[in-house]
């Protein structure tokens, strides 16, 4: 049985070799996400095996570059991590000095001049606090208040209570966003975003066929949330920051209302951090790991994500596995008792969107095998996964990014296909693909949309149920 949610794996030294790549797309791994905050160097390598494993597998792969941002991050560690003993005195300096058991470089000058005696640093998604005592020059002495304190590169900032206000990409972003281009990333990720400013802003930099994945972790984010959503073709719920910022008790709600309203607008979503965090040292996952991916696919996630647990974990391939087992199960309840799960999708006077509402019904019978979307820039596929039907939904499109950047939608799988040049010639590629499909049999139904004329994106406007061998 296949899955329908999508699986992200982040890129990392665990699954640098082309065995593991291939293991992991083989597993369930539908997209790979390019860490912008920590050392890139080797990725256009990388991205070339990803590319050559796709041709051999013919399953489209997303790649999502996620950008740093105003998102705090310390410096290197030496031997990229270092143990810090509870209660002793730790050093952040915005000195350019490699870290060691003793300090850390705090590359943000200006916050470390404005923090006070009594402020808490938290570090590595607020796994460990440190508590400021005193200022000196560039440095600031803390307590280390966790035990069990391992310290790692790269790893976020987070300061409570400290106000830091930005609307415009920085200048790493802006040069990683031209490397994106480069390497042919299909998703933009837009980290510690406050509003939909950060996005018109993008938008305007990078090609049509690019989608934008607006993550959400603080409080500017959440009391801007429906002008970023409209504005956006994805939502992120990056839990670390978003805990941290909100209070973890507040996470579940906010999870569920964001994957409603984010529902309601046919716009996809993503739930990561921390889902088998576990699983980073150990085989297998806790309860409580299965059951946050299970709670997510029964709200409707397009999309779960793996972080460490993929980019440096030991057990990587047992994590995208167990991940895939959560998730078919999930969905195999979800389809037993499909009148739960029906989602709610307000069309909002949007003529195409409305066109495409009018299959929600049809799309759950049983005998409608598959919805074949004829869609240039991969809209009308994204509306169609926002009804959750329960027939497969293929996207044939001639551009191959649109293919890609559709692959991380749930429960579509693209084929990258010449552009119809009219009706019939619509119907001949149909029957084409319903041929190598072993699923679909005579007398089966298929839905097939696209838009007249053909080649014009964002024109869907004709609905034809099709029987098969007629």
């Amino acid at each position: 049985m296949e899955k329908k949610a999508k699986i992200i794996a982040t890129l990392g030294p665990a699954i640098y070799s082309n065995i593991k790549l291939k293991q992991l797309i083989n597993l369930g791994v539908d997209a790979f996400r390019i860490n912008f905050s920590h050392n890139i160097s080797g990725i256009k390598k990388l991205v070339a095996r990803i590319r050559k494993i796709e041709t051999f597998t013919n399953k489209k792969i997303a790649l999502i570059a996620d950008l740093q941002g105003v998102k705090l991050r310390i410096g290197e560690v030496k031997n990229g991590f270092q143990k810090i003993r509870f209660n002793q005195k730790f050093i952040f300096d915005s000195k350019k000095v490699i870290g060691d058991n003793s300090s850390v470089n705090f590359p943000y000058p200006k916050i470390l001049k404005n923090l006070k005696k009594g402020n808490k640093i938290l570090i590595d998604d607020g796994k460990f606090v440190f508590m400021v005592m005193s200022k000196k020059g560039s440095a600031v002495t803390t307590i280390c208040k966790s035990r069990n304190c391992h310290l790692r590169s790269n790893k976020s900032i987070h300061i409570p209570n400290f106000a830091i206000t930005s609307n415009k990409l920085t200048s790493k972003d802006k040069k990683d966003l031209k490397i994106a281009a480069k390497l042919g990333c299909n998703w933009i990720a837009l980290s510690y975003l406050q509003n939909e400013k950060t996005i018109y802003e993008v938008r305007k930099l990078i090609k049509k066929d690019i989608g934008i994945i607006a993550k959400i972790e603080n409080k500017h984010a959440l009391r801007n949330i429906n002008k970023i959503i409209r504005a956006t073709d994805s939502i992120m719920i990056a839990r670390g920051d978003l805990a941290i910022d909100i209070g973890h008790s507040e996470v579940p709600k906010v999870q569920l209302s964001l994957i409603k309203k984010c529902s309601q607008f046919s716009k996809s979503v993503i739930v990561a951090t921390q889902m088998l965090e576990s699983m980073i040292e150990n085989y297998t996952a806790t309860r409580a790991e299965i059951n946050d991916i299970a709670t997510a696919i029964f709200q409707g996630a397009d999309a779960v994500m793996l972080s460490a647990e993929s980019a440096i974990g030991k057990f990587p391939n047992q994590a995208v596995s167990t991940m895939r087992k959560t998730i078919i199960s999930t969905e195999k309840y979800k389809r037993e008792h499909i009148e739960d799960f029906k989602n709610s999708i307000v069309s909002h006077k949007d003529s195409v969107k409305s066109i495409l509402l009018s299959v929600k019904n049809i799309a759950y019978n049983p005998n409608v095998k598959a919805i074949i979307v004829f869609s240039k820039s991969g809209k009308s596929a994204k509306l169609v996964s926002a009804m959750r039907p329960a027939a497969k939904i293929l996207t044939i499109s001639p551009n191959i990014n649109v293919c890609r950047q559709v692959s991380l939608i749930w429960g579509a799988q693209s084929i990258n296909s010449r552009d119809a040049k009219g009706w019939q010639d619509m119907m001949s590629i149909s029957k084409e693909i319903i041929k190598k499909l072993k699923f679909i049999k005579k007398d089966n139904f298929v839905i097939i949309t696209a838009g007249l004329p053909f080649g014009k994106a964002g024109m869907t406007n004709m609905i034809r149920l099709y029987k098969v061998g007629t």
